[in-house]
């Protein structure tokens, strides 16, 4: 049986604004998590952009935008693993992802979890739930060298970002 949660923290080097506005400015979300969406998060609406990872360019990314409670939490429903072309993936139920963010002292605890692997099918459960916790595992180092590179280099990569480098 395969859990229905993944859960990953990492504590940040960075101020909760920070990590807020790499979490939710839909620039800064893809240049670290490397897809170009189009158009900013909004609640109630979908969010959609090809996944700029070699050999995933195939997978347009789309997630509804469920809540984003400034600064403390942003969450999404998608399609688990949702990569193989030609498949529709609009009638399973999404899963939820959710970041929280909490102050610490070296700068921000970053956690996000996501739920709902038991209720996709069968055949597509294990494989979706194994890929999604290595990728948050790499996603957490994503944004945590995104936000890092902010204090290394003194730089402002919200604008660095917008102007499309990528980091």
């Amino acid at each position: 049986m395969v859990a229905d949660r993944i859960e990953k923290s990492i504590e940040l080097k960075a101020p909760v604004e920070r990590v807020w506005c790499a979490l939710t400015d839909h620039v800064e979300f893809g240049t670290w998590f490397r897809v170009r969406l189009d158009r900013p998060f909004v609640p109630g609406e979908t969010s959609r952009g090809p996944l700029l990872y070699p050999g995933y360019e195939h997978v347009q990314w789309e997630a509804r935008i469920v809540a984003m409670e400034r600064p403390s939490l942003f969450a999404f429903t998608w399609p688990p693993y949702a990569v193989e072309q030609g498949v529709d993936y609009s009638a399973e139920q999404p899963t939820r992802v959710e970041f929280h963010l909490a102050p610490t002292a070296a700068g921000t605890r970053l956690t996000v979890t996501e739920s709902g692997f038991d209720a996709l099918p069968a055949h597509r459960r294990d494989l979706a739930f194994r890929m999604n916790d290595g990728g948050w595992a790499a996603q957490m180092r994503n944004i945590e060298a995104h936000v890092g590179q902010d204090a290394e280099q003194g730089q402002d990569t919200k604008q660095d970002a917008a102007r499309g480098i990528a980091s």
